[in-house]
């Protein structure tokens, strides 16, 4: 692209942007008194098992009345052949009240003697991994050039690979978009009338899937793959930075992703270990599902779930592809993807420059629906093995723990002779 060209997008962009904050700036946000039911505090998730299902509603009344606690929702996951009853313990009780009132630790504990009960935890709160500022305009879009999806893209493009993006809602009217959101779903209470106002989704999903050679804004690394827009996450305040999740509507996510046959999932978020959420992405493993996760780069660990065996974690690199150095890298051998200063899809026809490994994980999982196109079948061991085997993993000389940088472009050759890569 010559200067010419940088120069006239940087100024559209800019005058995009100008027109967008004079018309009231950010996209609108739920407000904090509208919270949603599944994000409230001091909630507690019970696991039964589907062979208890007769004694389900018997268990629940029993709960309620034995805990003095009050029933916020209840959603099966038929991945896993479970019920989850999700109940709220109050702050405060009436001393010597029938039953007596229990903190919630205790309640917690009581809750996990219980033999009926399979699974008894906090539904944690999840955060999407995107930084809360970038330099706009310090590069364009060169993650498929960085990674070699560019050159990838002469024999896959993705084309027809189901994949499940579990993030905040998408804005599927985006002329970039437009015939990539195969499905759409929300599991956020009061979430519909914000779907195509979030800006993270939207983000992610424009590194993965946007439309090429239509003539406008940029192109995705697997830009005729599938995508299927679950929202599980939301902005919990107008000045939110970073978006919020849960573990009750990421599991719900998860499971239909599952169940809706999705060959990836990709899960641009981060938070604390969570079993429920485990035991959805063991089974996900096990039927072939290749899950692509965003590690924390500025903690001491790396996070969950991307401290997990059974799916890829992955880290920032930048233009000059230098990649992360997290304090725990020594513990986790991540894969590495362009994730500073991406250039990227914005709600309402927008494009913006945002960093994160938020968007380094949706380079990987775009780079997974290529190989998935070439070979359909492969496991996501085998897609783990693929990854390290042709990326870049730094000047042999180096003694210090290495990130595999992701080379698409020598991935796609490892299944294709025909495909010559520099």
């Amino acid at each position: 692209m010559t200067w010419r060209n940088r120069l006239f997008l940087a100024i559209t962009l800019l005058g995009t942007l100008l027109l967008s904050a004079c018309s009231g700036g950010l996209p609108p946000l739920i407000e904090p008194d509208e919270t949603p039911k599944q994000f409230l505090s001091r909630q507690v998730i019970v696991v039964l098992s589907d062979d208890l299902r007769e004694q389900w509603p018997a268990i629940d009344r029993e709960i309620q009345l034995r805990y003095a606690i009050a029933k916020a929702g209840e959603f099966p996951l038929a991945s896993i052949r479970v019920n989850c009853l999700v109940y709220r313990i109050p702050e405060s009780g009436n001393p010597g009240q029938v039953p007596e009132y229990l903190p919630p630790d205790q309640v917690i504990q009581a809750l996990g003697r219980d033999a009926r009960i399979q699974l008894v935890e906090r539904n944690q709160l999840f955060e999407s991994l995107q930084n809360s500022s970038a330099d706009p305009y310090a590069a364009l879009e060169y993650g498929p050039q960085t990674t070699g999806a560019d050159l990838a893209h002469r024999v896959s493009t993705g084309k027809g690979v189901p994949i499940a993006v579990i993030d905040t809602g998408v804005d599927w009217n985006h002329p970039d978009l437009i015939g990539r959101i195969a499905k759409i779903q929300n599991f956020v209470d009061g979430g519909d009338a914000h779907f195509n106002d979030e800006s993270h989704g939207t983000a992610v999903t424009g590194v993965i899937a946007a439309r090429a050679n239509n003539g406008v804004g940029i192109y995705g690394v697997a830009p005729d793959s599938s995508v299927t827009a679950l929202k599980a996450c939301w902005y919990a305040s107008p000045d939110s930075a970073k978006a919020a999740c849960a573990s009750w509507t990421l599991a719900k996510a998860i499971d239909f992703a599952i169940n809706a046959g999705s060959r990836i999932i990709n899960l641009s978020l981060s938070g604390p270990p969570d079993e429920l959420l485990k035991r959805l992405l063991d089974a996900a493993f096990k039927k072939g599902v290749i899950v692509v996760a965003a590690a924390a780069e500025d903690k001491p660990q790396p996070g969950f779930p991307a401290s997990l065996p059974t799916v890829i974690p992955v880290i920032s690199s930048d233009a000059r592809r230098q990649v992360a150095r997290p304090a725990w890298l020594s513990q986790l051998l991540p894969i590495a993807a362009p994730g500073v200063d991406i250039l990227t899809t914005a709600p309402h026809a927008g494009y913006n420059f945002l960093s994160g490994s938020s968007l380094a994980t949706a380079h990987v999982t775009g780079v997974v629906a290529l190989l998935l196109q070439q070979q359909p079948h492969l496991r996501p061991d085998e897609v783990r093995q693929i990854l390290v085997r042709t990326g870049y993993a730094g000047p042999a000389s180096t003694h210090q723990p290495q990130a595999t940088l992701v080379n698409a472009c020598r991935a796609l050759a490892s299944l294709d002779d025909g495909l010559a890569c520099p």
